[in-house]
């Protein structure tokens, strides 16, 4: 069953960019390595370091780490579909320009120049391998990562979130609540769905954003919202008016309510976590978890600006400055084109950011 499950999770919801947008070249002087992206030349060789990390099922993936002069925090982001590193690149810039942070962003097995074939459980070992350099390499502990899962990403994020009691924060980009669910309305799990995020987010302890667009054609923002609903520790979620799957980046909105959660984490002090092993938790039984007498995130225990499952959301009063898009490269065309020859019920789950890689995050 399991081959079956890798199998449905590769043909509907994995599509590398093909040819990937970068390739990785060695400084034959210094022995480090630097990604080949015409992107990247503004940006000084010592802020950014690439690597390659071995998953524990074999494959190698590459990784670019993007340190921050000041920042406190850092954030592994888990991209979309039909995107690479190497394209990705001028948001991971901006986000961690805006946000003062450092950030860890990868390509799953099978994208980009990293080795393997992408599966949903390729795509866990893969999210793990990162965590694991930043923790052994860089010595950030838990409760200093934010895990950001965009999309198809929102899947290895809640998986790794799911068994770190420690975690400082999770960010859900445009989630949805499980494969299967994308394409149809079920109430109940099956053995052969995919990302069953339904089920893990009930095992996460520490604050969660939801970010998602109200016109989203291939997740509905159901998902996003029922996701919400069933955090334990919930932060003011961000709905954006008219957006749609694949340019939530561009709205005015979006850099402010990051920045306004950002600080709000690194304002907390380091929660007391129940002291037990990450494989209890991850063996937690669920049916012993009640939402409604689960703790949520509020101004007694952490901050004003958290709310209940039974709040409104409030209103944001943001000052923001408008961006200008960048223009977007051949490489992202090339993407789009190989979707369309997929057709309507491939396209419908394939849970890609292709649109949000062609403009760049709005300046703010």
């Amino acid at each position: 069953m399991g081959t079956a499950t890798s199998t449905m999770a590769a043909k509907l919801a994995f599509f590398p960019p093909n040819p990937p947008s970068y390739t990785v070249v060695t400084d034959e002087s210094t022995g480090k390595m630097r990604i080949s992206a015409e992107m990247m030349r503004h940006r000084r060789d010592e802020e950014i370091e690439v690597v390659k990390i071995m998953t524990r099922r074999g494959n190698e993936i590459v990784g670019m780490y993007i340190k921050h002069p000041t920042a406190k925090l850092t954030v592994l982001y888990s991209h979309g579909n039909a995107t690479d590193i190497g394209q990705m690149f001028i948001i991971y810039n901006e986000l961690s320009h805006h946000l003062n942070v450092n950030l860890m962003g990868y390509d799953y097995s099978g994208y980009g120049r990293s080795s393997g074939k992408p599966s949903e459980q390729e795509t866990y070992a893969d999210i793990e391998a990162a965590y694991n350099w930043l923790r052994e390499t860089c010595s950030t502990k838990d409760e200093r990562i934010i895990l950001y899962g965009q999309s198809v990403g929102s899947g290895p994020s809640l998986e790794l979130a799911s068994r770190l009691p420690r975690l400082r924060a999770l960010v859900l980009h445009s989630p949805f609540l499980s494969g299967l669910r994308v394409m149809y309305h079920v109430k109940h799990s099956f053995w052969f769905d995919i990302f069953k995020n339904i089920e893990k987010i009930q095992l996460v302890d520490c604050p969660v954003l939801v970010i998602h667009g109200t016109d989203d054609k291939v997740v509905d923002i159901s998902h996003g919202k029922q996701l919400w609903e069933l955090s334990k520790e919930k932060y003011e979620p961000l709905w954006l008016k008219g957006g749609s799957h694949c340019n939530l980046e561009m709205f005015p909105e979006y850099l402010p309510h990051l920045r306004k959660f950002i600080g709000a984490i690194e304002k907390l002090p380091v929660p007391q976590f129940r002291r037990h092993s990450v494989s209890d938790d991850h063996k937690k039984d669920k049916q012993q978890l009640d939402p409604k007498k689960s703790s949520s995130w509020i101004g007694s225990r952490h901050s004003t600006e958290c709310v209940t499952s039974r709040d409104n959301s409030r209103k944001m009063n943001i000052g923001h400055r408008s961006g200008k898009a960048r223009n977007s490269t051949d490489s992202f065309d090339r993407a789009r084109n190989s979707f369309d020859r997929l057709g309507e019920m491939v396209r419908s789950v394939r849970l890609c950011n292709v649109d949000c890689v062609k403009n760049a995050v709005a300046e703010a």
